[in-house]
């Protein structure tokens, strides 16, 4: 009896093992069709591996996807695996929500074929916690044509603090008492820390230590390159006064509301999309040195997900991660692929030669530091988010607000050390 079910069994053919469901957050903080070219990967991934089914749901911005994979991890169906900013290691690790892909796979080599620069963020205690996806750092766009009419040389971009303001008074335009155009706009809402940290860090100042337990916002230079993101506005007018919005930055590029302008390189793609003038894109400018934080998600995987899950978490991770698809990700958004590997495929060294932009925020990486990455980091980048708008808006001195706001990550990160 026993042969003869076998023998029937392979007659049949083996029955196919139910597919493992996957739920993965992630986030969009820049322009362009990101959700349908997630859609059209997670569909060519589902084809190649008819034994995993990811529902990819869209979360928001970074903030959104963050507070809802943590809200539904308190009660609720939260998800295997999700995009977050490679930032919120400390918050994860601190409630237990993570689990490192040492404890997943078998080779460790993996994690060397992605640049360091991505990794350091997400490698602590000699764990790697999370995986680099969709990577950044911040650029200065500049729109050629305005150099041309300004009298500037279009193809060279300011190298130093100073080139950028004497640049800038050259590019402001105005009609009557208007004006019409700006020299430069840094984005001062969304991701204000961010910003503030590649100027510290152009001036030689860091902003935290690797424990993540401090922070040093009123460091005399810390300080001073708020002091100079306040000048470009109240003491040189080639930026607007107050509050500059993220979101809406990349369309006053475009519009010709402003010359130049500092944005995350994953941007990139929907600027060329629109832009109806040539562009270039730069490293940004030094005082001390160059440099830029990174910035953008990784993927983590979440503990509560099934050994199963885990293990198909992985194998989608590999996959998009892979350098064909890394540089096609890289090529539709800007982002910079996370190898470089990806850089040495046909399709993404073609594009490089076609469009030597897309490779700027890649060589940036040689003076990249890890982005501002501290336990409770929500609650922190508020804290300095919150002092750059007051600074920005007239309503403190920077180094007024730089102090409240390290008052308040002190007794934060007080519980950390």
């Amino acid at each position: 009896m026993i042969m003869a079910a076998a023998l029937a069994a392979l007659s049949m053919g083996a029955r196919p093992a139910a597919a493992v469901d996957l739920t993965m957050y992630y986030p969009v903080a820049v322009g362009g069709p990101v959700t349908k070219i997630i859609d059209d990967m997670v569909s060519r991934f589902e084809k190649d591996n008819p034994d995993v089914k990811v529902t990819a749901v869209y979360a928001g911005n970074y903030t959104d996807t963050m507070t809802k994979a943590m809200t539904v991890m308190k009660g609720g169906q939260p998800p295997q695996l999700s995009v977050l900013l490679s930032t919120d290691v400390f918050t994860l690790m601190d409630v237990d929500a993570i689990v490192p892909f040492d404890d997943l796979i078998s080779d460790k080599a993996w994690f060397k074929e992605f640049y360091p620069a991505f990794m350091a963020n997400g490698q602590i205690d000699g764990k790697t916690w999370s995986i680099p996806f969709q990577r950044s750092t911040i650029v200065l766009y500049w729109n050629k044509d305005a150099f041309k009419e300004a009298g500037l040389d279009p193809e060279k971009a300011p190298a130093s603090w100073d080139e950028m303001v004497e640049m800038s008074k050259k590019l402001v335009k105005k009609d009557g008492g208007n004006t019409t155009r700006w020299g430069i706009e840094i984005p001062s809402t969304g991701y204000a820390y961010w910003m503030l940290q590649a100027l510290a860090i152009e001036n030689g100042q860091k902003m935290m230590n690797e424990p993540g337990n401090e922070v040093y916002l009123t460091a005399p230079k810390t300080v001073a390159a708020l002091e100079y993101w306040v000048d470009l506005s109240r003491k040189h007018n080639v930026a607007p006064a107050g509050s500059i919005d993220w979101a809406t930055l990349r369309n006053d590029f475009r519009e010709g509301k402003t010359a130049m302008m500092w944005h995350t390189a994953g941007n990139l793609t929907a600027v060329k999309d629109a832009a109806k003038f040539q562009f270039g894109v730069a490293m940004l400018p030094a005082r001390e040195r160059r440099g830029s934080p990174t910035g953008g998600g990784n993927f983590y995987i979440f503990k509560s997900a099934s050994p199963e899950q885990q293990k198909a978490a992985v194998k989608f991770i590999q996959w998009i991660t892979a350098p064909d698809r890394a540089a096609e990700w890289s090529m539709k958004t800007g982002y910079v692929a996370v190898s470089p590997a990806a850089y040495k495929t046909p399709t993404m060294e073609a594009y490089a030669k076609a469009f030597p932009q897309a490779t700027v925020a890649r060589d940036q990486l040689e003076h990249a530091v890890p982005e501002l990455s501290v336990h409770e980091n929500g609650r922190i980048y508020k804290f300095i988010g919150d002092a750059v708008q007051a600074a920005i808006t007239g309503a403190q001195k920077p180094q007024e607000a730089l102090a409240a706001a390290q008052q308040q990550s002190d007794r934060v990160l007080r519980a950390y050390k």
